[in-house]
């Protein structure tokens, strides 16, 4: 499958076809990495249960806080 480079406001980028999307289970907003392997690049769909650990851990700790703050002295 092809694609080509296009020119997205001041930045440069792919068009990812929804057939793909579909099929890795991805949707706008998701995040990817991108790893340069030699002569290729891959787009790897970023650890989503990582993300949402760290998401429950900032509301935790922002719930929390002052008790944090307590256990910390």
């Amino acid at each position: 499958m092809n694609v080509t480079i296009r020119r997205i406001g001041n930045s440069e980028g792919i068009i990812i076809p929804k057939e793909v999307l579909d099929r890795m289970g991805l949707k706008t907003g998701d995040s990817l990495e991108v790893r340069e392997n030699g002569a290729n690049i891959e787009l790897v769909p970023e650890h989503a249960d990582l993300s949402e650990q760290l998401k429950a851990a900032r509301l935790g700790m922002q719930k929390y806080r002052v008790a944090l703050k307590e256990l910390a002295k």
